[in-house]
């Protein structure tokens, strides 16, 4: 029994040791750290999108990435990697579209898009 128990030690000192970093090789690793949380800071631009209507196509720089509702959660957003303005555009069939210029900053933006229904063609509806 005293075999198992101190096996039992053994093995658990073994995870705790093999686990850590060691104090030499912490300053490299915080080191790492602060280099990673840096360029995740640089200006990449994140915009939640919030549209009226939800389901309305939206298009980066002349390209479609999508829909609204996938660029509308707090983990889902449209990412603008590169610096400089951008075009983000907004459009749906039967709608005005909606054009917008954004530099990206440090802070994550919410758009908020109510695009406006066409006329109906014929003029004012009166017959």
């Amino acid at each position: 029994m005293a075999r198992v128990w101190n096996g039992a030690v053994f093995a658990v000192a073994l995870t705790l040791t093999v686990g850590c970093a060691t104090p030499a090789e912490q300053p490299a690793t915080v080191a790492r750290a602060e280099q990673l949380m840096a360029s995740n800071a640089s200006k990449r631009g994140d915009l939640v999108l919030r549209c009226e209507p939800a389901d309305a196509q939206v298009l980066l720089d002349g390209v479609e990435q999508g829909t609204c509702t996938d660029f509308a959660g707090v983990s889902r957003s449209l990412r603008l990697g590169d610096p400089g303005f951008h075009q983000v555009e907004v459009k749906k069939r039967g709608f005005y579209p909606y054009t917008t210029y954004y530099e990206p900053g440090k802070a994550r933006v919410t758009l908020k898009v109510k695009l406006r229904p066409l006329a109906p063609e014929g003029g004012s509806g009166s017959p």
